[in-house]
């Protein structure tokens, strides 16, 4: 599998929202039409972090998973 940086897909994704067909820009740039288009949709989704993974998470995702270790602890302190 190919990893490539955020700002490669980020000016993929760009190229195609400026009226570029999909299909053009994945030939040109040897992508996957599919990866292209599953780019776009996380762009579409969540414009200010696209793109994370490799262990991280979009700030509202990092605070979900905060408070819900908080609660657990939370609960275990309260079964003593």
């Amino acid at each position: 599998m190919n990893k490539y940086s955020n700002e490669f897909k980020e000016e993929a994704v760009k190229r195609v929202l400026s009226g570029v067909p999909a299909s053009q820009v994945a030939r040109e740039i040897g992508v996957n039409v599919s990866s292209l288009y599953t780019w776009k949709a996380r762009y579409l989704k969540h414009p200010e972090q696209p793109f994370v993974g490799s262990g991280k998470l979009r700030d509202e995702d990092a605070e979900l998973r905060r408070l819900q270790k908080r609660i657990k602890d939370l609960e275990q302190e309260n079964e003593f």
